[in-house]
């Protein structure tokens, strides 16, 4: 399962994380076919499955954005990252 399929699920469907994102229903569509969360949505969808109950962070959601930068933390060692 994949972190986006992860944040449907922990919202119920994909219209119901559009809905609290308060964007179009087709929009995880897209992601999901494109293969990536743009980052601009990565926190939204973090916090919302945070205030559900099982956070779907935003490293996961889209990996390629140095997350830790945006956190104000530390670049992770090798050995963190795996």
């Amino acid at each position: 399962m994949t972190p986006l399929d992860e944040a449907i699920s922990v919202c119920g469907s994909a219209a119901a994380l559009a809905d609290a994102l308060g964007i179009s229903r087709s929009a995880p569509a897209m992601w999901k076919a494109r293969g990536n969360v743009p980052a601009d949505w990565c926190p939204s969808i973090e916090r919302i499955t945070k205030e559900l109950g099982k956070v779907v962070e935003c490293e996961r959601l889209n990996p390629k954005v140095e997350w830790y930068v945006i956190r104000g933390k530390r670049r992770p060692s090798k050995q963190e990252a795996v």
